[in-house]
């Protein structure tokens, strides 16, 4: 049980995270937390509560993938307790040793809303328990397939991130691109997101490489990709480990095509110290708010968190925004969570489509020396 004891640093006064069209997500003067958050064993039923919204948070917080789930669980907290909410009761339920069971134990403890899980698959079994109780589910996957009237997919998508990048790169005069993709559902969306946005921008897609994710793997790929002949750009569809062993294979010497990224650099610190990277660009969320959030995070909790730790925070922050006007023990009202002029969070501008997906506003930016450069700012609205 995370107890409602840490320092309190304003984070919520400091990022003024708002609805855009001027409402604030949390109202002002609320009174002090007395305890946001349970750990929920297998046998543990909870005391009835007819003041609070019971919330859910699924995320393995034991096992293999324990950091990012308590990360992202710690992150919820951090929200509940700067916007010092007594009106919500969020509950973290264990999903390593099972997800459908962690949902079912969730819908039967009286839980009105479900944050997480992590994975696509998971996300679809949680879907079929919580369907039929109409809970709707706020997830931190990025797989769009499983989006839906009442799954939110709150992960930060390849194809958005792709689709900001090639456009930057079009923009500055590349036109042949080539690409290298791992084996697996991501190398296929980023392969598809790929195709359409050149084609949309107006380049040609020359030549593209699949890889295992293995070294020897992408070091082939890459041999095999610059044989194709010239190229503007090369996209690298995987995190930064791989990026850094293609690219002396594309840019022998540092001369050869523009790298380009994804989403997945994001916060990788092999992108950003790799001198065999300089001058890539890629796509992803706005780190402005994530620095400030890392400091608090550190201070109550010891340790650097996960990039992915913020949408633990901002999910609450849309629970809290909604809950202004849904009434505990009834069904969330999902409606409030797709207004076209979106939310601010500590990761920008994003707001959900009616296919339940979610949409970003994203940065370009370039890895140069000591760090990476803004080169094209987040958009402050997205567009109508």
């Amino acid at each position: 049980m995370i107890e409602g004891k840490f320092s309190r640093r304003g984070l919520i006064a400091a990022t003024g995270l708002v609805l855009l069209a001027g409402c604030q997500i949390v109202p002002k003067g609320a009174p002090q937390s007395s305890g946001p958050t349970t750990q929920v064993p297998n046998a543990h039923i909870l005391p009835a509560d007819q003041q609070r919204h019971r919330v859910a948070i699924l995320l393995p917080t034991s096992g293999p993938n324990a950091g990012v789930g308590q990360a992202l669980a710690n992150a919820a907290n951090m929200a509940v307790l700067d916007t010092n909410a007594t009106n919500l009761r969020i509950t973290t339920y264990d999903t390593s040793s099972g997800t459908a069971d962690a949902a079912t134990r969730a819908i039967a403890d009286g839980n009105k809303l479900i944050l997480g899980p992590l994975m696509g698959d998971e996300v679809a079994a949680v879907a079929r328990i919580a369907r039929p109780a109409r809970v709707p589910i706020i997830a931190f996957s990025n797989d769009a397939s499983v989006a839906g009237r009442d799954v939110f997919i709150m992960g930060s998508l390849p194809n958005q991130s792709i689709e900001r990048t090639i456009g930057w790169a079009r923009s500055k005069g590349a036109r042949r691109f080539g690409a290298l993709l791992p084996e697996g559902d991501y190398g296929l969306r980023a392969n598809a997101a790929l195709n359409t946005a050149v084609m949309e921008a107006g380049g040609t897609v020359v030549a593209s490489e699949v890889f295992a994710r293995s070294n020897p793997s992408i070091i082939s790929a890459a041999k095999r990709l610059k044989a194709k002949g010239p190229l503007d750009a090369v996209l690298i569809a995987d995190g930064s480990r791989f990026a850094v062993l293609a690219a002396p294979q594309l840019r022998p010497r540092g001369v050869g095509p523009r790298l380009l990224g994804t989403e997945l650099w994001s916060g990788d610190n092999g992108a950003l110290t790799s001198p065999s990277l300089r001058g890539a660009w890629y796509a992803a969320a706005s780190d402005g708010r994530f620095l400030q959030f890392s400091e608090s995070y550190r201070n109550r909790f010891g340790a650097q968190p996960h990039r992915m730790a913020t949408m633990g925070y901002d999910a609450v922050l849309l629970t809290l925004r909604v809950s202004r006007t849904w009434k505990p023990g009834t069904t969330f009202p999902t409606a409030k969570l797709q207004d076209p002029d979106g939310f601010l969070g500590l990761d920008g501008v994003f707001r959900f489509g009616a296919n339940g997906v979610v949409e970003r506003a994203l940065e370009v930016v370039e890895i140069r020396q000591g760090g990476v450069t803004v080169v094209s700012p987040a958009p402050a609205r997205l567009p109508n």
